[in-house]
């Protein structure tokens, strides 16, 4: 039985992060489904099919994987703005982050993220938790009919 990969959302501004988790999400053939956006704005005209996304399929991806720290729109903003669209409401969220502030943490618990994964300083621990958290997300992971289904509207 094939396993469906669904797209995974990646909202960093770190070219380096980026370059790192694409790295992790290959070595379980995922990062041909990541698209990468910079900050908040990019990443809310994607899951709105706007400016430069208005041309791509309809629907959620599996999971958001969002940095705290970005700029034009932080993540924080971010998951407050999905939680509070209806057509985006249930769609995973994970904060993919360095920062372990606190306030940060409970922010964004209270603001209804599925997880938050502080990265790792080290190489071999960032590439792997990555994995982890792309194949649980991407595949194991059963998303909401409202995430499966393109909107028609």
């Amino acid at each position: 039985m094939m396993v469906e990969i669904r797209t995974i959302l990646f909202a960093e501004d770190n070219p380096r992060d980026v370059e790192l988790t694409l790295e992790a999400l290959g070595d379980h053939n995922l990062a041909n489904n990541v698209i990468v956006v910079r900050d908040g704005v990019e990443t809310m005209d994607y899951l709105h099919c706007e400016g430069k996304y208005k041309q791509r399929k309809p629907g959620n991806p599996a999971v958001l994987l969002l940095d705290i720290k970005m700029p034009r729109m932080d993540g924080i903003e971010v998951l407050r703005a999905i939680r509070n669209d209806n057509k985006l409401k249930m769609l995973p969220v994970v904060m993919l982050t360095s920062s372990r502030e606190e306030q940060d943490l409970i922010k964004s618990y209270e603001l209804g993220v599925n997880a938050y994964v502080v990265k790792p300083v080290d190489f071999k621990e960032f590439i792997e938790a990555v994995k982890q958290v792309g194949v649980f997300w991407a595949v194991i992971n059963e998303v909401p009919p409202v995430c499966k289904l393109s909107d028609k509207d």
